[in-house]
C-alpha cells in the first residue's frame, strides 16, 4: 500500500505557534478598535468659568486694593468706582505681591505701577484689567475672559 498522504498530526511546537499567533491577531484587532473607538470621543478640557461674584461693593474699604487668593486678582476701590486688576506677572505668570504703589513679581523681579504698567523686569506688557459689573444681587460681578482697558471702571 503506497501511503503518499502526508501525516495531518500537528507537533506541540507547531500548535503553541499557531495559538500565540491568533492571540497576536486578536490582540492587535482588539487595540485597533479600541484606538478607533477613542478617536471617535471629542478631547474636550472643561475649564471653569471665567466669571465670578466678588462679593458686595460695601465689603472693600475706599482707597484700598483687595488681593483675592484664589482668583488671583485685585479689586480696586476708589471713592464709588470699582476696578479688577490681574495679579499674575506677564512674564510667565507668577503671581505678584502688593508693593507700596505698585506691583513686584517676586519670581524674576518684574515691577508694574499701580496701574499694572512695566515699570522694570523682564514683563513684557503690563497686568490684565477685567470687566466688573453688579450682578443682581448686587455683587461685584468679574469676568476674567472679558479684558478692558485700564480706564474702564464699575461706577456705583
Amino acid at each position: 500500500m503506497n501511503d503518499s498522504a502526508p501525516d495531518k498530526v500537528t507537533s506541540r511546537r507547531g500548535f503553541f505557534q499557531l495559538a500565540f499567533g491568533w492571540l497576536a491577531a486578536i490582540f492587535a484587532a482588539t487595540a485597533s478598535a479600541a484606538g478607533a473607538v477613542r478617536f471617535l470621543v471629542p478631547n474636550v478640557l472643561f475649564e471653569p468659568d471665567q466669571r465670578f461674584k466678588a462679593g458686595k461693593p460695601d465689603d472693600y474699604l475706599d482707597g484700598a486694593v483687595t488681593f483675592l487668593d484664589d482668583e488671583r486678582v485685585f479689586i480696586v476701590r476708589k471713592g464709588n468706582t470699582f476696578r479688577c486688576l490681574s495679579a499674575i506677572c506677564t512674564h510667565l505668570g507668577c503671581t505678584v505681591n502688593r508693593a507700596g504703589q505698585g506691583f513686584h513679581c517676586p519670581c524674576h523681579g518684574s515691577v508694574f505701577d499701580d496701574q499694572g504698567v512695566v515699570k522694570s523686569g523682564p514683563a513684557p506688557r503690563p497686568l490684565d484689567w477685567f470687566s466688573v459689573s453688579l450682578s443682581k444681587d448686587n455683587r461685584l460681578l468679574v469676568d476674567k475672559g472679558r479684558r478692558v482697558t485700564d480706564d474702564k471702571y464699575l461706577v456705583i
